[in-house]
């Protein structure tokens, strides 16, 4: 773990961070320069791009979406955001962020601008120690569009009819999901399944799933720590026993533990599904991601 990533100098280092996006943005308004165009959209950051997707798909060509984490392979829980990033969040219309401490610097720089915040976890009741992956969360995606359907009609009330049209069109791509989720919960529910880590623990509670996880494991991994030897032996000995019928594996963090838990799944024919934390190559949007991921379970679970 490197220095950055001590709470305190993560601290000063976004301070750092705002104070230089504030010098650039002041230093802009003294310099003579011709006026930027204005297109007439909403400027929408948004801190991830599962987050950014909806708030695109909600915006339709009102508005235009940028995704600070938008790279498939990088890991938010250690991202270092960039003088452009807190720049681009404090000149926003409008911000998009997941919070429950999963982007703090993203909830910083939008208080300190004063822009107007969508947060998934504050809508969820989620907070920082809780598990902050809220997009496979069917109520809270639902409830992140209705937020952002409403600070865009707020800010926008001259197409509020066509942000309500798009909201729609949302919510009946998300009813179409909840089926599909509704049809392996017929079959799956109290099933046992086991992670290597949380990721979608949100999805499987869609699915009326039991997580079986051992608990020592479970916390280990949650607080950043390795598992203790008794704790992985505890969860391989449950994986040759079949007492898991799947397992989940966090397809971005491999590390021995993981490998020797996918190892063990593998050998006690337990299939295994792999999951990052990343909207993957090929997926347009976050429903488009659910969808493919509920298409993997039926295919694993049989």
């Amino acid at each position: 773990m490197t220095s950055m990533s001590h709470p305190c100098v993560r601290v000063r280092y976004l301070g750092v961070l705002l104070t230089a996006a504030m010098s650039v943005a002041s230093l802009a308004a003294c310099t003579p320069a011709a006026p930027a165009a204005d297109d007439g959209k909403l400027d929408v950051v948004a801190s991830i791009s599962q987050w950014g997707t909806m708030a695109q798909a909600l915006g339709g060509d009102h508005v235009t979406v940028t995704s600070a984490i938008a790279n498939a392979a990088a890991d938010p829980h250690d991202y270092e955001p960039t003088t452009a990033d807190i720049a681009g969040i404090s000149a926003a219309d409008i911000a998009v962020v997941n919070g429950a401490g999963y982007d703090a610097w993203a909830c910083t720089a939008a208080e300190t601008a004063d822009v107007e915040v969508v947060d998934a976890g504050a809508l969820a009741g989620v907070a920082e120690g809780d598990n902050p992956h809220l997009w496979f969360s069917s109520r809270v995606r639902t409830a992140v569009a209705d937020a952002i359907t409403a600070a865009y009609a707020a800010a926008d009330p001259d197409h509020a009819d066509d942000y309500a049209r798009l909201n729609a069109q949302w919510e009946e791509r998300e009813r179409r999901l909840d089926d599909g989720i509704a049809d392996i919960r017929e079959y799956a529910a109290s099933m046992p399944y086991a992670a290597t880590e949380s990721v979608a623990a949100y999805l499987f509670e869609d699915l009326g799933m039991e997580d079986v996880t051992p608990q020592g494991y479970l916390q280990a991994v949650s607080n950043e720590g390795e598992p203790g030897p008794a704790d992985l032996r505890r969860f391989i000995d449950l994986l040759e026993a079949g007492e898991a019928r799947l397992l989940v594996a966090n397809s971005q963090h491999g590390d021995a533990a993981g490998g020797r838990l996918t190892d063990a799944a593998h050998a006690a024919n337990v299939p295994v599904m792999q999951v990052g934390e990343q909207m993957p190559e090929g997926c347009d949007d976050v429903i488009a991601w659910m969808e493919t991921l509920l298409g993997e379970i039926r295919d694993l679970l049989g």
